[in-house]
């Protein structure tokens, strides 16, 4: 990556003033306890074999707990002690965190890509869940709604059957896969840049990741987990165009479930954006209030250039697809303490599941 042409780019200076903003916290700290505390290699072993991060092991009772008014977490204090700032105009730079802690430098790096993966919150809405599991194969449920009248509510009188929801484990297990990238630059070329600069960077890369996954949910609910569950197509009208009524025949399919959510490549959205029924002024205010693009028909657009550009998804965001992790995201950091960004590795996984195949349609409208 060329780090002077990402600095320079779009939006640039906007991300930066964001960065040099972030988290500037005012009030009286005691660094006391946090003082007594060296971060080392063996730190992140000891938060490894605990199943936490770094920040995590700080906040425990036998580190450094935050009180319920400090101004700075666990972490944020140990950077406090070490004379290093990651905000404001004069943010220390990357250099001078080797130069006093270079131990804290990876869990620096793994808190700045979660919060670039909370720069693209459409995920975590999209999905009914997200779990932990202690395992690389993980088997879904199957949950039987070919009869939905054996699962209603009704009275039961005496000796009649009492209504009852089949659920059992799908054939096939699904693997959770070992995502990452590997962050790979010199030296040379960041150690003059500054905190906020480095933030910058790693948002972009958490971005990134969160926008894979979101592929990753896509391909999920197109083809589905391996369990013969792909999704169920309708087509449009009339092939080659898209309208208002193939939107609302979408929606009609979701009973008795809500169209929530709808995602669609760029394309598709922009001929949506173009339709009559959508210029309604309440669905601008809320798109400036919110940031949030809504359908007249109640369902939040979501932009994903990995859905094929003749497909539109809809789905229950309640109940169509599940995220399991085997391992949370973590960042490689033997190498960045002592090896000073030669490579950085940055790795989670995870693996996706549909939960009910009915809480999801795809619209299909060039057939």
């Amino acid at each position: 990556m060329n780090l002077d042409k990402f600095f320079t780019g779009p939006n640039a200076n906007q991300l930066l003033e964001m960065a040099e903003a972030e988290n500037f916290k005012n009030g009286p700290v005691d660094l006391a306890r946090a003082s007594e505390i060296e971060i080392s290699r063996d730190s992140y072993l000891e938060a490894q074999t605990r199943g936490v991060t770094l920040s995590d092991l700080l906040e425990s009772d036998d580190h450094d707990p935050s009180p319920v008014d400090c101004p700075l977490d666990a972490f944020e204090r140990q950077l406090a002690v070490n004379g290093l700032s990651v905000s404001g105009k004069n943010s220390s730079t990357v250099d001078l965190f080797y130069q006093k802690a270079p131990a804290l430098m990876p869990e620096f790096i793994l808190r700045e890509v979660r919060k670039g993966q909370m720069m693209r919150p459409e995920l975590n809405r999209l999905l009914s869940g997200s779990s932990t599991i202690q395992s690389n194969r993980y088997t879904p449920f199957y949950i039987d709604t070919s009869n939905s009248s054996k699962f209603s509510l009704r009275p039961v009188g005496e000796g009649s059957e009492i209504p009852s929801l089949t659920v059992t484990e799908q054939n096939h297990s699904i693997n959770v896969q070992d995502y990452g990238l590997s962050l790979k630059t010199s030296y040379k070329a960041l150690r003059h840049r500054s905190a906020a600069q480095f933030k910058v960077l790693l948002w972009y890369i958490g971005f990134t990741l969160q926008t894979d996954k979101i592929a990753l949910v896509v391909d999920t609910i197109v083809n589905g987990d391996g369990n013969g569950n792909s999704a169920t197509v309708v087509n449009s009208a009339l092939s080659g165009t898209l309208d208002y009524a193939d939107l609302v025949k979408l929606w009609a399919e979701f009973s008795p479930f809500e169209m929530s959510h709808i995602i669609c490549h760029i394309d598709s959205l922009k001929t949506i954006l173009g339709l009559d029924e959508f210029k309604d002024p309440l669905a601008g205010y809320r798109f400036r209030g919110t940031g949030e693009l809504f359908t007249p028909l109640g369902a939040t657009l979501v932009r994903s250039d990995d859905v094929a550009t003749d497909l539109v998804i809809g789905l229950d965001a309640r109940f169509a697809i599940e995220e399991v992790q085997s391992q949370p995201l973590m960042v490689e950091f033997d190498k960045i303490i002592d090896q000073k960004f030669e490579e950085a590795v940055i790795s989670e996984s995870v693996a996706y599941a549909k939960v009910v195949k009915e809480a999801s349609v795809v619209l299909d409208y060039n057939f």
